[in-house]
């Protein structure tokens, strides 16, 4: 006997032609559960989930048709098949027409029954991984597992919260590796467009002259090599979310298309004349300054305003170092789970990585952490683990005895003020309160604002 590959309800008022369906399908390896009536049928189904139902379409006390009814309608994928004769067949057609995978006329033999069977079995289990990874993505993607409690980040996700339901361009600023393509997913996993897939691009990796065809598609024969029509992301992003990174790498005459684009909620393929309408949600990410690059002549005035309905800036993993204990320890649980070892970091490796200054961002951490989780050895993650870049590059902390000539940032020498005393206590507060001899409350405003 086969593995289970399947939960089915058999429904037959025929007790031989019941038991003869029951057994074929226990042989292959399905669960079957077998009544004789609908009313029954409809009371199992309504208690428990079945990948499939099997129904005589003339049963002793009401129709098969209203099997097929609830079955459908029950909330779990769940196909149907149609066991039928000759004379009933216009209506197993019109059980089809409801939603019946597939109607089978008596008599059918063994191979025909489990082809068919198979198939309908294989598409509800499609079905099913296909609601669990949307799950997955919509908790995967949840604001509550971005990693992060400093007060920057605290300010974003009450952002996110509130443009997430709408349907409002949003543009994303920050360097690269700050997690920009992270926040345009939860922004789409927390939104109305959730069950939708999320379609990304990034603008600079593209080059120029496959970069239209990607978003716009084409018709067949629409240039050289356009051998059959293909369907630009935009179209794609139908009714969903489409993600642009790097923004500021299109070409103006790209931009002007994709500001027709979102203007107009249309667009036509490359060689085609259908217009196609659009309901796209366009969000938007760069590392760099758009209004420097429209002063440059490199970016559209006008696209920059349609895209800049609601922006917010990622800062740096520089700029809110509290949060690096917590992402090591979001890093070192996934590594930790997936190799099923319980590796931890010291507070001197921690020090360290809190006195790097981290170009790369929390990409860069997350490859610095993963690195040396495969460097270490033993349980413990030590200096010695880590890159000589991050080990031989302190927080550069100079010049705040003396006042230059052009003046100085108090706002920025407090901030540093307070991070070297975070540094020095090893996170604690309390300590770090007591260093710069500040009453805790205020400290923790201070930090919260940074």
């Amino acid at each position: 006997m086969k593995a289970n590959t399947g939960k089915i309800l058999l429904v037959e008022d025929d007790n031989n032609q019941r038991q003869i369906i029951k057994t074929i399908l226990s042989n292959e390896g399905y669960y079957v559960e077998d009544v004789g009536d609908a009313k029954r049928a409809i009371e199992l189904i309504r208690n428990d989930g079945f990948d499939l139902v099997i129904t005589d379409l003339r049963l002793p006390d009401m129709d098969g048709i209203e099997v097929v009814r609830v079955a459908k309608t029950s909330g779990n994928p769940c196909h149907v098949i149609i066991i039928t004769a000759y004379g009933s067949i216009p209506s197993a057609i019109e059980a089809t027409k409801m939603g019946a995978f597939y109607y089978l006329e008596k008599p059918f033999d063994k191979s025909q029954l489990l082809i068919i069977v198979n198939n309908a079995i294989s598409q509800v289990k499609l079905a099913k991984d296909n609601i669990l990874l949307k799950s997955q993505l919509k908790e995967k993607f949840s604001l509550d597992n971005i990693v992060g409690r400093h007060g920057k980040m605290e300010e974003l996700f009450k952002i996110v919260r509130k443009i997430a339901p709408t349907n409002s361009t949003v543009l994303i600023y920050g360097e690269s590796g700050t997690g920009k393509e992270l926040f345009a997913r939860s922004i789409h996993y927390n939104s109305p467009r959730r069950d939708k897939p999320f379609f990304a691009i990034n603008c600079a990796a593209i080059p120029e002259t496959l970069l239209e065809s990607e978003l716009f598609g084409y018709e067949k024969g629409a240039f050289t090599g356009a051998y059959t029509r293909h369907i630009g992301l935009l179209e794609q992003a139908n009714g969903s979310t489409l993600f642009l990174d790097e923004v500021a790498d299109l070409s103006l005459s790209t931009q002007a298309k994709l500001l027709r684009a979102i203007q107009e909620k249309e667009i036509r393929r490359i060689g085609g004349e259908e217009v196609i309408k659009l309901d796209v949600r366009i969000i938007a990410a760069t590392n760099k300054n758009l209004e420097e690059e429209m002063a440059k002549g490199r970016f559209r005035e006008d696209l920059f305003y349609r895209l800049n309905v609601i922006a917010f800036t990622i800062p740096p993993l520089r700029e809110r170092a509290t949060d690096i204990p917590l992402l090591i320890e979001h890093f070192l649980k996934r590594l930790n789970e997936n190799n099923n070892q319980r590796k931890m970091v010291s507070k001197e490796a921690i020090k360290v990585l809190m006195e790097y200054h981290w170009p790369g961002n929390v990409r860069q951490l997350e490859s610095v952490i993963e690195r040396a989780y495969i460097m270490c050895d033993g349980d413990v993650i030590d200096v010695d683990h880590l890159p000589e870049e991050v080990k031989n590059t302190k927080f550069s902390f100079e010049g705040f005895i003396d006042i230059p000539d052009e003046g100085i940032d108090l706002a920025k020498l407090e901030r540093e003020l307070i991070r070297k005393a975070i540094l020095k206590s090893n996170g604690r507060l309390t300590q770090a309160a007591k260093l710069l001899n500040m009453p805790y409350d205020r400290l923790w405003l201070k930090v919260k604002k940074m």
